[in-house]
C-alpha cells in the first residue's frame, strides 16, 4: 500500500476520503500515521489538503466533531443502561436454566455421583456455565 512506502514529503491523493477509511475514527489514525511519517493526504473530492495549515485545521474539526459525537453516544447509552437498571431490568442473556434446575447443577455436582461431563450433557449446558451455576450457589 502506498502508505507503507510511502516517504516523507510525499503527498497521498484519494478521490474521496471514504475510499481510506471504514469510519472517521479510522481516516483519523491513519492521518495521523501519515503526519508522523511526514507525508500530506489530499482528497479530491472534499477538497481537503493536509499540506495547508487549512487543510489540517479542517481535518482536525472533523476529528473533533467525531470525537464529540463518540461521547455523546457512550454518554446515551451509559444513561440508558442506568434508566434500565432503575426500572429492574438486567442486560445480557438469559439463564439457559431456570432457578430450579441451577440448584439442581450445583448439587449434582457436590455429590460427586456424576462427572462434569454428564451433568452437562445431561442439563445441555457448557462447563463454564455448570461452573457459573455452582459459584451462584455458593452465593
Amino acid at each position: 500500500m502506498a502508505i507503507e512506502v510511502g516517504r516523507p514529503g510525499d503527498v497521498i491523493v484519494v478521490w474521496r476520503l471514504d475510499r481510506l477509511g471504514r469510519s472517521l475514527r479510522d481516516l483519523i489514525d491513519l492521518v495521523r500515521k501519515l503526519d508522523r511519517k511526514q507525508i500530506a493526504l489530499k482528497s479530491l473530492q472534499e477538497a481537503i489538503d493536509t499540506t495547508s495549515s487549512g487543510g489540517k485545521l479542517i481535518f482536525h474539526i472533523f476529528g473533533a466533531l467525531a470525537e464529540f459525537e463518540r461521547t455523546l453516544i457512550r454518554e446515551r447509552t451509559q444513561a440508558g443502561l442506568a434508566a434500565a437498571r432503575s426500572r429492574g431490568r438486567k442486560g445480557g442473556r438469559p439463564k439457559a436454566l431456570n432457578a430450579d434446575k441451577r440448584r439442581l447443577v450445583a448439587k449434582l455436582y457436590y455429590q460427586r455421583e456424576h462427572g462434569i461431563h454428564e451433568i452437562c450433557r445431561l442439563m445441555g449446558i457448557s462447563k463454564p456455565t455448570l461452573y457459573k451455576y455452582v459459584e451462584e450457589a455458593n452465593a
